[in-house]
């Protein structure tokens, strides 16, 4: 997907509010392999506002996916354990919760929508029975009753005629609208934070585009808060407010979508916008990044970018760099940004 015209889109929000929804500190998720122990999620750090959307974006196997299934409680134990961290929801340690009491939350206040629409429905049963089945659960709502808000979050997410394709299995709908009805079965509790991880990927590009209109749409009316895991930047431009770039298990740098796409100042993050197609740089060639990411098995004791960076110092190797604050909501992490390299 090309990059749209993404400065017509302001921040719909100020991320500086009194309380985030959501609040990630110093996370650490590691698996434990035959081969090792993979540090999967180093150290990530970031906040969640109400009603906006944060985008995290990065190659694949950086750590994306993994950090979105620790805020939900889903890392597989064993093999994988959250080491070290907090993540605060509403106040709320998500981390030292029992199974019992995350399941309390999981679908009720957070909802998740996965990749590829036709796994995350189950082909044996009905599309009405997979909607009330999860806010059943949390509430005491009649069965009447959850069938009426059923018909109510298929006519929000634009499925038509939605009190006949109740009665109907997921095999009888178009991918697309399967991906509807995913997103349908997420807000039937009304959450107030929405996890999509790569929610358009397994979509074609016509489809993808309704998708995120309807993400926008939604937004609009219930003002959940969405935490967007894509690779896509063509999917950012289109509805994030703010981006963190995540790169080998860490994030290293964050800000609004202007300062991201029109001011980035980690090497990584430059070379991700150079390496997609952009309406802006007609004519251009791509430039793609060279080398691949490091070994997260045994990650380099400094920048994980060093490898692959045009610009990397002696102290990139050595060192992992601070946190450079460069405006009230840009941050990133580069030696080249210390005071002591532009001199």
């Amino acid at each position: 997907m090309k990059l749209a015209n993404y400065e017509k889109t302001e921040v719909k929000n100020s991320v500086k509010q009194e309380e985030p929804v959501l609040h990630v500190k110093d996370l650490e998720v590691t698996f434990k392999t035959y081969g090792g122990t993979v540090q999967a999620v180093r150290g990530v750090s970031f906040d969640v506002f109400k009603g906006e959307t944060l985008a995290i974006v990065g190659e694949s196997g950086c750590g994306k996916s993994v950090t979105s299934s620790a805020i939900m409680g889903l890392i597989p134990s064993p093999p994988g354990e959250i080491t070290n961290g907090r993540v605060l929801f509403k106040g709320k340690e998500l981390t030292s919760l029992s199974k019992n009491q995350l399941r309390e939350i999981r679908g009720a206040d957070i909802s998740m929508i996965f990749q590829d629409p036709m796994t995350a429905l189950n082909p044996t049963l009905k599309i009405g029975e997979q909607l009330t089945e999860g806010i059943r659960q949390h509430t005491s709502i009649s069965s009447e009753d959850a069938t009426k808000k059923a018909v109510e979050m298929m006519k929000l997410v634009g499925i038509p005629n939605p009190t006949e394709r109740l009665k109907q299995y997921p095999h009888q709908f178009s991918g697309g609208m399967r991906q509807r009805i995913v997103i349908a079965i997420a807000l039937m509790c009304e959450p107030e934070l929405l996890i999509a991880d790569e929610p358009t990927t397994a979509l074609d590009v016509t489809i993808q585009a309704q998708i995120l209109e309807l993400f926008e749409e939604i937004q609009q009316k219930t003002g959940v808060s969405i935490i967007l895991i894509t690779h896509d930047l063509g999917v950012v431009a289109k509805i994030a407010n703010r981006i963190a770039v995540m790169y080998a298990g860490k994030i290293i740098e964050v800000g609004t979508k202007r300062e991201i796409f029109y001011q980035p100042n980690h090497p990584y993050t430059k070379g991700l916008l150079h390496s997609v197609p952009r309406l802006d740089l007609k004519g251009k060639p791509l430039e793609p990044i060279e080398g691949t990411p490091p070994d997260l098995f045994a990650p380099p004791a400094g920048c994980p970018f060093t490898a692959r960076c045009p610009h990397a110092m002696t102290v990139c190797e050595k060192i992992m760099p601070e946190t450079t604050r460069l405006t009230e909501t840009h941050d990133a992490d580069c030696w080249l940004l210390d005071e002591r390299a532009k001199k």
